[in-house]
């Protein structure tokens, strides 16, 4: 199963980067008007006027099926169990957490009373920090 999981990986990662590179290689939308009006230098390429954008754009479409095919691919055999789940709750696993001995208050005892504070909190124009 593993061996299946690394093909599957390497097949996708090889596949993302041609689809990056076909897209980088390809040209915008706005290249073909700049072509009708005097920029036609950059128009003859290897492929012909219009055969390099369907070639490139065929062979982005193929890597992409490819690329989707292999997502899908690892996220099933990803999620399989070999184990039967449980039918019991997550919670039921869980370990209880103990507090620290300073904070247990014994039985039949009072908790202590919260001390009252130094000085009076200063309010209004007071608060405001000086220069």
């Amino acid at each position: 199963m593993n061996v299946l999981l690394t093909i599957l990986q390497a097949v996708q990662i090889l596949a993302a980067i041609g689809m990056i590179g076909l897209i980088l290689m390809q040209h915008g939308k706005g290249a073909d008007a700049g072509a009708a009006f005097g920029g036609g230098a950059g128009s003859a390429s290897l492929f012909g006027a219009s055969g390099g954008a369907n070639f490139l754009s065929r062979t982005t479409a193929v890597l992409a099926a490819i690329f989707l095919a292999c997502t899908l691919g690892l996220a099933y055999f990803g999620n399989l169990r070999t184990a039967a789940p449980s039918s019991g709750s997550v919670l039921e696993g869980a370990v209880p957490v103990q507090q620290p001995a300073a904070q247990q208050i014994p039985a039949g005892t009072e908790a202590p009373a919260a001390a009252a504070p130094a000085e009076a909190p200063v309010t209004g124009a007071a608060q405001i920090p000086g220069k």
